[in-house]
């Protein structure tokens, strides 16, 4: 099938890529010229294990393509994506004018009838004012809803192996269409739902708005637990044994980040003040998660009995969650900036995120080649994101290089009582504190 896909960022790539491997000659399509001159080199601009292996090879194979000329793209393809940038306002609001605009260049370009898939998140409408404007087109182009239910660091295999597949459509013609093309992903009997656009649209945000709070009740739960004197990790373990409630997403922590939960939580937000709705447990998940970005530095702040000027603090782990350079909305970008405001130094290192950090801090913190040179002549460690290089560390080697012996985790990686026989006092989430 030839398809064409509009915009290469993390989902647009990812999709491109996953289609022409089974077979299908697709034509990615961006804007910015630089960047697709470096993808058509074989430089990847995101950091997603497999990607650039399934981008180089089907480029050799000529399946797929990068160009920044829109019309030949569109006038050949039987279905085009739209997988553009959706960027989000203070409000939760939802910038669409690229989704819109990229509608208007499809009907422009548009030579057969086709099918125009919303590959991008957008709110509920979203479809039906695409409708109203390619109303007056010279061919027939329905527009189909197909959320994405991509987890950065595994973006590849969820593509490739779906939990279920969403589509919102009108027609048997598009039902056929979509089934064809998804066919090879969903041969072990997992599950391709088809609805109405509406309900497409809403599924992803339902998805991950109910993720997002099975982490914000975990982390309240957590705080609980640590005022109470009891053990979160042993709460868990009765908590997930139950059948009805399941094991996942409920992990104590220092709160969520990335480009999903953040943006669709707040996305949902908005869709109910539209609609004169209140959404109180949605801005209660939002409220918490935000407080719970703050825990770490509090305990910090705490140790040092208000007095972090001039300290130093060694922090392992950047991105919002491992195997990814991510760092929208990460707790570490808080933890940072409160550490920064009270004239604390920052000593980093993260295995992929460093560019990343880069771009945001510049030359406010130090970036370091290794996690054991950030820990050298600092006060304390934080971790922040629970990559498997930080799971075993040296406790010797910390002990003899942080001042303050005391390591402050984010993400409850380590046995509090292995850690307290090094010699370290050991700050984590769910757990009272120890006393110093």
């Amino acid at each position: 099938m030839k398809l064409c896909v509009l915009g290469t960022g993390y989902v647009g790539l990812v999709a491109g890529a996953c289609f022409s491997d089974s077979g299908n000659h697709v034509v990615c399509v961006d804007l910015d010229k630089e960047k697709v001159k470096k993808i058509q080199k074989g430089e990847i601009p995101i950091f997603e294990p497999g990607l650039d292996e399934l981008v180089i090879r089907n480029v050799k194979a000529n399946r797929l393509e990068f160009t920044t000329d829109a019309s030949l793209a569109i006038a050949d393809s039987q279905v085009v994506f739209i997988a553009v940038g959706t960027p989000s306002g203070k409000d939760g609001s939802l910038d669409l004018k690229f989704v819109f605009k990229a509608v208007e260049t499809v009907k422009e370009f548009a030579k057969k009838d086709l099918l125009l898939v919303l590959k991008s998140t957008v709110p509920v409408g979203t479809a039906a004012k695409a409708r109203e404007i390619l109303m007056g087109s010279k061919v027939n182009i329905e527009v189909v809803s197909n959320p994405e239910f991509l987890k950065e660091g595994t973006a590849i295999n969820d593509f490739l192996r779906p939990d279920r597949v969403v589509i919102g459509c009108q027609t048997e013609k598009a039902k056929r269409i979509m089934s064809d093309l998804y066919a090879p992903y969903v041969r072990s009997g997992n599950p391709l739902y088809f609805m109405d656009n509406s309900s497409a649209e809403m599924a992803k945000y339902a998805a991950n708005a109910f993720l997002a709070m099975k982490i914000s009740f975990i982390n309240e739960l957590a705080v609980l637990s640590e005022k109470v004197g009891a053990d979160i990790q042993d709460v868990r373990k009765a908590l997930v044994s139950d059948s009805r409630i399941g094991n996942k997403f409920l992990y104590a922590g220092c709160g969520y980040g990335g480009s999903c939960f953040p943006k669709d939580v707040q996305g949902l937000i908005h869709v109910g003040n539209q609609f004169g709705m209140n959404l109180e447990m949605f801005r209660a998940v939002h409220d918490v998660n935000e407080k719970q970005k703050k825990v770490l530095f509090e305990k910090i702040n705490k140790h040092f009995k208000g007095d972090l000027k001039d300290k130093t603090v060694a922090i392992w782990g950047l991105s919002f969650k491992p195997m990814t350079d991510d760092m929208r909305e990460a707790p570490s970008v808080t933890l940072i900036n409160a550490l920064l405001d009270s004239k604390c130094k920052v000593r980093a290192y993260d295995p992929v995120a460093a560019h990343e950090a880069k771009k945001l801090f510049e030359n406010r913190i130090e970036i370091c080649e290794n996690a054991y040179e950030a820990v050298r002549n600092a006060d304390v460690l934080a971790i922040m994101t629970e990559w498997n290089e930080f799971r075993s560390p040296d406790f010797e080697f910390l002990k003899t290089n942080l001042k303050a012996l005391a390591i402050f985790d984010g993400r409850n990686l380590f046995n509090p009582k292995s850690v307290e026989a090094s010699g370290l006092s050991y700050y984590c989430i769910g757990r009272p504190d120890p006393m110093v």
